[in-house]
């Protein structure tokens, strides 16, 4: 119950904060690969900006209180992340097949949470994208659970908006979209089966699976060569643009777009390929447009994009973990044609589709399971390093419940989220499709793209141009 100043009282712990690690409280390696890039600059946390229509002018007052209140009974938000300097604190038997302990990080439970300093109602704005932007570019305090929510109201007092912040160590976006939606009203989803526990295992692995390991084993040391022989050759070939890598300058704006679905598919039914294929095409015209407005140029430029792609099973046994890789592509910015540009994105995906996630220069994101997690510790600052000879640009998408979201019943209208920025890249796009519309959420650094509302305008006169060259 909030107090006279409608402040919550500071939540008791609801958890034993002895609480001993075991092996399935520790990083995934590349959690660990997340938690250990991060620097003051460039903050390794993923963004999620909500737009409610208010009910009333004390919407977004109301709104925090709920969001403080419900935090108190998330066990998953009130996990902080420690160093492990040792394999395990509880005699239990220990799984082989997981990297070695020391060095790595584990999550959890902080037996001082307060969900007051992660749930933070600040003043009326009247710019939300203005807002987001300044406080996506703030780190979330490493001592404390990697997490926070922003209620932005709105001056008018018809709308407010909600900036969820979760490090990219505390889950992917589909595990940082669960942990907000538990925060959320409730909503009325099917009931799903119960999973089977896992059988324990021993100390060492069952006798009769050594074959399969020897072979596993054997696959990932030649998966590992055939992805840096990818990697490698993806640094050859047509230039990149200067506007997309920028200094350390830790700075951030933010800038959403909403186009019509419906559009979309119009698109995608003349002429074929998935709504992704079509949603990549628009990025892809929308850096020509902006290349060119900017007097950068964009004759010879085919940027590589990271595209992510999750590698969770529906019932996996560890859902906190990442589990990505990703596929790599160049954007066809160089080429006027829009259904040219819709066509060569198209083969390239279809080309990724066919390797699958675990080969070609995207899924360098799974040779952090290779690496012990003591080799994350030590060589994190230089891999941060090395993002901008990867890849240029990184497009991904996060998937959204199709059924409404609410907040103390205030509808969600819009959803733009936000990915984190490398360092010496400076600009990441994110998108969701919600309730017949898909959201673009640009990230971009401040310094290097003082003029990121341009580049959203320039996303929906691509679309236009699309449309208009099917009808054509």
């Amino acid at each position: 119950m909030a107090d006279a100043g409608g402040r919550l009282p500071p939540a008791q712990p609801a958890v034993d904060a002895r609480h001993p690690l075991t092996a399935d409280d520790l990083l995934a390696p590349l959690d660990l690969a997340f938690w250990s890039i991060e620097s003051p600059e460039h903050p390794m946390h993923l963004g999620a900006l909500g737009v409610f229509e208010a009910h009333s002018p004390a919407a977004g007052a109301h709104a925090a209180d709920l969001l403080a209140a419900r935090a108190a009974g998330v066990p998953g938000l009130r996990m902080r992340i420690r160093d492990v300097w040792r394999p395990f604190d509880r005699d239990r038997p220990l799984d082989l097949r997981r990297p070695l302990a020391f060095g790595g990080a584990a999550r959890e439970p902080d037996p001082d949470f307060d969900p007051l300093r992660h749930v933070r109602l600040h003043a009326p704005a009247a710019d939300f994208q203005a807002q987001a932007g300044r406080l996506m570019e703030r780190p979330l305090q490493r001592g404390r659970p990697p997490w926070e929510a922003h209620v932005l109201p709105g001056r008018d007092g018809e709308s407010f908006a909600v900036l969820f912040k979760f490090h990219h160590a505390l889950g992917d976006g589909l595990r940082a979209l669960t942990l907000a939606a538990a925060i959320l009203d409730p909503m009325d989803l099917p009931a799903s089966r119960p999973r089977p526990e896992e059988p324990r295992r021993g100390l060492l692995p069952d006798v009769r699976r050594l074959p399969d390991l020897v072979r596993g084993t054997l696959s990932d040391v030649g998966r590992a060569l055939d992805i840096g022989a990818s990697v490698a050759v993806s640094t050859l070939g047509t230039r990149s643009s200067g506007a997309l890598t920028a200094g350390p300058t830790g700075t951030r704006r933010t800038a959403g777009v909403v186009i019509d679905l419906d559009d979309v598919h119009r698109v995608r039914k003349t002429v074929g390929g998935t709504v992704n294929d079509v949603l990549i095409a628009v990025v892809a015209g929308a850096l020509r447009r902006w290349l060119d407005e900017r007097g950068d140029g964009s004759e010879g430029v085919a940027p590589r994009a990271l595209v992510p792609v999750s590698r969770r099973r529906p019932r996996t046994a560890h859902p906190q973990g990442n589990r990505l890789s990703g596929y790599l592509m160049r954007l066809p910015v160089h080429d006027p044609d829009p259904l040219r540009r819709l066509a060569a994105v198209r083969s390239a995906m279809d080309r990724n589709k066919d390797a699958g996630p675990h080969r070609g220069a995207g899924a360098v994101a799974l040779l952090a399971d290779h690496v012990p997690a003591l080799g994350h510790r030590i060589g994190g600052p230089l891999v941060s390093q090395a993002a901008r000879l990867w890849f240029d640009i990184l497009v991904t998408s996060v998937p959204l419940p199709s059924l409404g979201l609410k907040l103390g019943g205030n509808p969600v209208t819009a959803v733009f989220p936000y990915a984190p920025l490398a360092r010496g890249q400076s600009l990441a796009v994110a998108v969701s499709t919600y309730r017949g519309h898909v959201h673009y959420g640009l990230v971009a650094d401040a310094a290097a793209v003082p003029d990121l509302d341009r580049l959203a305008h320039a996303l929906t006169a691509e679309v236009a141009a699309l449309i208009e060259a099917c009808r054509a």
